[in-house]
């Protein structure tokens, strides 16, 4: 057992900051090597997927930087990190402004162009009363294209404030034993919880895409994000595997 652990430990890899993107919509290649989703302009909406799949069977923490402009209350819409399995693949995209390029103007109603199945971590800079946001900026866990949302981390502050010509960091993990998502941002646990992602989103598929939208609408913002590291741990199963039976 105590081989096991310290192989664990040793096949724990990072990825740094080279990820390759496919880009939809105003996405585009900074000179800094961050990627722009919205310039400073009305009704844009940009899209930026890794090539990279990930393996929902072992831990993973992901982690960027993300930026959201500079102005407030003239500022919209947002930034979703988003992991899907939708038929369009690399093409999905959702609604632009309030959708935040990723859900739907209306959660009673399913229509128009929203991702599904996902997940996705909504850093919403925009209050829109369809989608039950509150006065401030704040992040909330969506599920399969609905922008809706009943809970929401913002501080406890009704002034809370993304748009404030800063990056942020932001840590997103998966515990595929536990089922555990912890979403952190500038260091701080925003969102813990546990979802079955194979089985109860995915219908068993375990190779999805991920990455990032973002939308503008007659209130907009210069938004874009600047990926760090993805960390992975391999399952029990693959570890076996890799190292043979003395790792069991």
């Amino acid at each position: 057992m105590n081989r096991y652990i310290i192989l664990l430990g040793v096949a724990l890899c990072c990825h740094p900051a080279m990820a390759q993107f496919e880009l939809l919509g105003t996405a585009d290649y900074m000179p800094s090597g961050c990627i722009l989703l919205t310039p400073n302009q009305r009704y844009a909406e940009g899209i930026a997927y890794s090539t990279e799949k990930l393996d929902l069977k072992g831990y993973f923490e992901i982690e960027f930087d993300i930026y959201l402009g500079d102005k407030d209350d003239l500022g919209a819409d947002g930034i979703t990190f988003v992991i899907h399995d939708d038929p369009r693949k690399f093409q999905a995209f959702g609604t632009y402004g309030e959708g935040i390029g990723y859900g739907r103007f209306n959660a009673n109603f399913v229509s128009g162009n929203f991702i599904a199945p996902s997940v996705a971590v909504e850093f919403d800079t925009y209050q829109n009363a369809f989608q039950n946001d509150p006065y401030s900026d704040h992040v909330a866990f969506l599920v399969n294209g609905s922008s809706y949302h009943t809970e929401y981390w913002n501080n406890e502050d009704q002034q809370f404030n993304l748009e404030d010509d800063q990056m942020h960091n932001f840590r997103f993990s998966w515990n595929p034993e536990t089922y555990e998502i912890i979403v952190r941002l500038d260091n701080t646990i925003v969102y813990q919880g546990k979802q079955n992602l194979i089985d109860d989103i995915f219908n068993g598929n375990t190779e999805v895409i991920w990455g990032f939208t973002s939308s503008t609408g007659n209130k907009y913002n210069l938004q874009y994000f600047c990926f760090r590291r993805i960390a992975y741990q391999p399952s029990p199963q693959s570890a076996s595997e890799i190292f043979g039976s003395e790792a069991e």
